[in-house]
């Protein structure tokens, strides 16, 4: 019925099910054998259950941390069976300024996304996004704030009141957004100083205002200027352990 072929893909996502879930495959296991659908329906199923995530990376250097981390969170997510793509907004070079024809369409019936298609497209498909970053100032990198400006557009992440009044959301697909930053100070200063700034502004400004009941999870390296092995490998684990 679903010849060679089909059978060795269903091996190949069976392998991997067991692999990163194997209560997962103990479940589907039993529903497709009390269901008569033998182990193809099995290995279907769980690719199909499997979550779209995007990681996406805002660091300029090769050798930092943040990619580092980067690389242990998509190793992690997807041994748990997440479809991981990976977004390096500086190896993409991608362009954080808003143009004068996107501004211009922010308020018309449509949005100019003729430059922004893919990525808008890939943010309205993501089901689990990840955000890794610095934090400068106190605040996102350039790079990854003109993310924000252009690619949570208007009529794709929320939409205007016709009174102008509060925006809607549309970006129902995300469930949860998991945060790794860096920080070069302490974290007293982070939550009793600033108050956490970066935290509130994903919080109550991005989900709040662009999706319905996504969970923030954030975890914030500090004093990452004098990161000893023994830290990094402990907040690795801190990630294994949350995300």
């Amino acid at each position: 019925m679903y010849g060679i072929k089909g059978l060795c893909r269903a091996a190949a996502w069976f392998n991997k099910a067991l692999n990163s879930d194997p209560k997962r495959v103990a479940f589907l296991l039993c529903k497709s054998v009390c269901h008569g659908f033998g182990h193809v329906s099995l290995a279907l199923e769980f690719k199909e259950s499997s979550v779209k995530c995007l990681v996406v990376l805002a660091h300029p250097l090769e050798n930092s941390l943040c990619r580092y981390l980067s690389d242990e969170t998509v190793d992690h997510l997807s041994s748990k069976g997440y479809e991981v793509t990976v977004k390096d907004l500086y190896q993409d070079e991608f362009d954080p300024v808003l143009s004068e024809s996107e501004r211009q369409s922010y308020y018309e019936n449509r949005f100019d996304v003729r430059r922004l298609n893919s990525e808008i497209s890939q943010l309205r498909e993501t089901e689990s996004l990840v955000l890794i970053f610095p934090t400068w100032w106190f605040g996102f990198p350039a790079i990854l704030k003109g993310w924000f400006d252009r690619v949570w557009a208007p009529g794709h992440a929320y939409n205007h009141a016709s009174d102008l009044g509060a925006i809607t959301p549309c970006l129902d697909n995300l469930k949860e957004v998991k945060v790794i930053t860096t920080l070069g100070s302490p974290w007293w200063v982070d939550v009793f100083v600033l108050w956490k700034p970066v935290n509130r502004i994903l919080k109550i400004a991005l989900l709040g205002a662009c999706t319905k009941g996504c969970k923030l999870k954030m975890l914030s390296f500090y004093k990452s200027e004098d990161a000893s092995k023994s830290r990094v490998d402990g907040f690795v684990r801190k990630i294994r352990a949350q995300f």
